[in-house]
């Protein structure tokens, strides 16, 4: 049991240094590497699994309203890039240039994508033409390089893994329905799956993307009181069309512009789920989203017997496609413990001698260490009750976090006063002017994090100037 304590200690309290203890559980549970890349990580198997789960669920989930996945390429020609100014102005401190194809300078440089909107233009103006074409919904999976000076693990790195939908519309009805389904898309997708609550709501035009109309987002909370935008929906509304010729024909015979919209998310979402859910013993995953939902664990395996229930408990959670493995190896019961929460599995099942001849074995959950006696007929049906309980709980606790920790202010100094004393959402109202975002972001690094589409009057007047309110807008520092 001693190997079992230095194992658990070699994790930082979440009291004592939180992005420490992060970066523990991160490196320690084995999700990632540092490469020889500045800024650039590598995803071990345990956190590429995260990942395909992410993907393969949400891929679902964006077939069922009819998205198709496509693939563009990785290099974006200068020329192309210039064609929205705004597009090209948001990103340019960001973007990573090739200038030689081996020996040779390049005639035009080309831009490793920061995101691919200029690309999918490119490709809708050729094939767009008649309103028959409409809508298209398209949507890749790959990576991004944005070329950032501050880095950490999956919340902000220069290359990330990411979704990118791009759909074309005749209207900007059909535009902003779209962008608002895919939000809700991502907001069902966290909070059923993920076991995340978010705030949804609309951006302010200083906080919008790049060359968007509009932008909306989902915002979540964590542990440390600092808000994560974990997705953005746009709407682009004739801009990018109107830059690059994209047109088509109306059912009057009439040329008119196509309206766009994009919407993503990235690996961004493993560092929330680390963060929301994982304590001092390493990481803690809901089982929708865990790769490994159940560790069996055999005590005593040289005993006869031991490894053939085992084996035998392990094959009837695989053939209920209940993700499942074994620790058959010769270390000790407690290290295999340890090890299974450090690493986020969701459910152990302990089986050793005793318990075979009690006809029964332990299912322990991970969140809550809860040990639950288990009749052997009826372990599947045990496990799959617990692992409901267990996703249920895991939002319940993470929107009791979420609810507990938003503050309303209605003037500055309580403002103030909130962002020191009280970590979390701060709801006010604003006047609307940028001025008022800039001085609350110079004087508390807190920015605005996006305006609910639950519009609320908590005062009359700015949090800020005191002028008349316009919108209510959820604050906070951000990562």
């Amino acid at each position: 049991m001693s190997n079992n304590k230095k194992f658990v200690e070699e994790i930082t309290s979440r009291e004592e240094d939180y992005t420490k203890w992060y970066t523990d559980v991160v490196k320690k549970a084995e999700l990632m590497d540092y490469s020889a890349v500045k800024g650039c990580m590598i995803l071990k198997p345990r956190g590429y699994a995260i990942w395909e789960n992410i993907q393969s669920i949400l891929d679902k989930r964006f077939k069922k309203v009819g998205v198709e996945n496509v693939y563009m390429p990785l290099f974006i020609p200068e020329s192309l890039l210039q064609k929205e100014k705004d597009h090209v102005e948001g990103f340019a401190p960001e973007v990573a240039w090739v200038t030689h194809g081996g020996e040779e300078k390049l005639q035009e440089r080309l831009c490793v994508r920061p995101t691919s909107e200029t690309l999918f233009c490119d490709l809708y103006k050729d094939i767009i033409h008649s309103y028959r074409d409409l809508p298209k919904c398209y949507n890749q999976w790959c990576s991004v390089v944005r070329w950032e000076k501050t880095t950490r693990p999956f919340l902000r790195s220069s290359e990330f893994l990411w979704q990118e939908g791009h759909t074309v519309h005749a209207t900007h009805e059909d535009a902003e329905e779209r962008t608002i389904q895919m939000l809700d898309v991502y907001a069902d997708f966290a909070r059923e799956v993920l076991a995340i609550p978010m705030i949804k709501g609309k951006k302010t035009d200083k906080e919008k993307f790049a060359g968007a109309e509009s932008t909306y987002t989902i915002e979540a909370l964590m542990p440390d009181g600092k808000a994560l935008q974990s997705g953005t929906s746009h709407n682009f509304g004739d801009g990018f069309a109107k830059a690059f010729g994209i047109q088509y024909t109306d059912n009057n015979n009439k040329l008119q512009y196509a309206h766009q919209t994009s919407w993503g998310v990235s690996t961004r979402l493993i560092g929330a789920i680390i963060m929301v859910h994982s304590d001092d013993a390493g990481l803690c995953l809901p089982p929708k989203i865990a790769p490994t939902q159940v560790c069996v664990i055999p005590i005593q395996q040289k005993k006869e017997g031991v490894l053939d229930m085992a084996n035998e408990l392990l094959k009837n959670l695989q053939d209920a496609e209940i993700r499942a493995t074994i620790d058959d190896s010769d270390k000790s019961p407690g290290w295999k413990f340890s090890e299974a929460e450090m690493c986020g599995v969701a459910i152990r099942i302990e089986i050793g001698p005793k318990d075979i001849e009690a006809g029964k074995c332990v299912v322990v959950r991970r969140d809550t260490r809860e040990k639950i006696d288990c009749k052997l007929s009826e372990v599947v049906e045990t496990v799959q009750k617990t692992m409901d309980n267990m996703q249920k709980d895991m939002y319940d606790r993470a929107k009791e976090y979420l609810d507990s920790h938003i503050s309303d202010a209605t003037n500055y100094e309580e403002f103030v006063k909130a962002v020191e004393e009280k970590p979390g959402f701060i709801r006010g109202m604003w006047c609307g002017n940028v001025e008022c975002e800039e001085k609350i972001k110079e004087d508390t690094t807190a920015t605005s994090r996006c305006m609910p589409f639950e519009q609320e009057e908590i005062a009359k007047t700015c949090v800020c100037c005191g002028a008349p309110a316009k919108k209510l807008v959820y604050w906070g520092k951000a990562y």
